[in-house]
């Protein structure tokens, strides 16, 4: 049987070195004891307690760190390493309500180490990761690291006149479709040629790969609802082997773009529709779906998802959003489910 670990605390052992290297079951942290569970079994912890529980996800190098924030714990605290298949590392932490203190000295430490980690306060049952789901991405700054309107309009010359209205619209300023369309206008008589250009060198997001692979092993259908253009979600989608991909269909005629878009414009409203429709086409349970993006576009998607997360979002989003990642790249994603 697992016994009450005697270690010495020090900087870099403490709790995070007992949790990553340790079998024991127990730990005293300066006279608290913390106690280690299996991720699944989170339930049976908090029906015995008033507590919060938190996700903190991080780089190895901030392992030193994290280390030392946890030395500040003062008071009983359950821990569980959260497995997944990256780089990362991860562990869910449950304690005593209010953790006003953990919080604080977090950001603090975040701020002044410029932390590559996050600490996520869970506050709701997450999708399982081990069942079948939905994920729901936005394309431009989420899935891919640039904003496809913008890369064409500088290509096009017209890059600082579009580039202006796109932040405005990011920012919740103006109507999405009128936005929408006031940029393309500005495209009228531009080669076609240079949408074929941007596919071939579109940059995914870091972290990108590595989650969808492991949403995939658990099949998982991926899903690109995206304000931007039709040649490049379905760039991604033959790329990434994604399930589907919606997005705005740009009129082309005699190889020159003519500064308008054609069908039904896939704004805020449209984006969030797509989880209900794929969710039903999949038959995939509601509590099942994910949905992450970047800006305030994103918004009714992210609420009509089970778990809508913001990727280094506009604040409206974050308001808005269950969780945040804001320091991390994508191979967060998975760490924001339930294993």
């Amino acid at each position: 049987m697992p016994t009450h670990s005697t270690a010495v605390n020090t900087p870099d052992e403490s709790i995070l070195n007992w949790l990553y290297s340790s079998s024991e079951a127990q730990y005293m942290h300066q006279g608290i004891l913390c106690k280690r569970y299996i991720e699944a079994e989170y339930r049976s912890v908090m029906s015995n307690e008033n507590c919060s529980r938190f996700r903190v996800i991080f780089e190895q190098q901030a392992k030193v760190d994290i280390a030392s924030w946890l030395n500040t714990l003062a008071q009983k605290g359950h821990f569980c390493r959260l497995e997944r298949q990256n780089s990362l590392l991860g562990f869910e932490v449950i304690v005593q309500k209010e953790p006003a203190q953990l919080v604080a000295d977090f950001n603090a430490i975040k701020t002044t180490k410029n932390l590559a980690a996050e600490l996520l306060m869970i506050d709701q049952p997450l999708p399982n990761l081990n069942e079948q789901g939905l994920l729901v991405m936005d394309m431009d700054s989420t899935a891919i690291q640039i904003e496809c309107i913008d890369e064409l309009a500088a290509m096009a010359g017209v890059g600082e006149e579009v580039a202006a209205v796109t932040a405005s619209a990011m920012r919740g300023e103006l109507d999405f479709e009128q936005s929408l369309r006031l940029r393309v206008s500005k495209l009228a008589n531009a080669d076609a040629k240079i949408i074929d250009e941007l596919c071939q060198k579109l940059p995914l997001m870091p972290g990108l790969t590595d989650s969808l692979q492991e949403l995939q092993l658990n099949q998982w259908k991926l899903v690109v609802a995206s304000g931007g253009f039709t040649p490049f979600v379905n760039y991604l989608m033959h790329q990434l082997k994604l399930n589907a991909a919606f997005a705005n269909e740009l009129v082309i005629e005699d190889g020159k773009l003519t500064g308008e878009v054609t069908g039904d414009v896939v704004d805020a409203q449209y984006k969030a529709n797509v989880i209900q429709r794929c969710a039903q086409k999949w038959q995939i349970p509601p509590t099942q779906t994910v949905a992450i993006g970047d800006g305030a576009n994103d918004i009714p998607m992210i609420e009509a998802a089970k778990l809508g997360i913001a990727f280094h979002g506009k604040p409206k989003l974050i308001n808005a959003a269950d969780l945040a990642v804001n320091q991390l790249d994508l191979r967060a994603l998975v760490f924001c489910l339930q294993a």
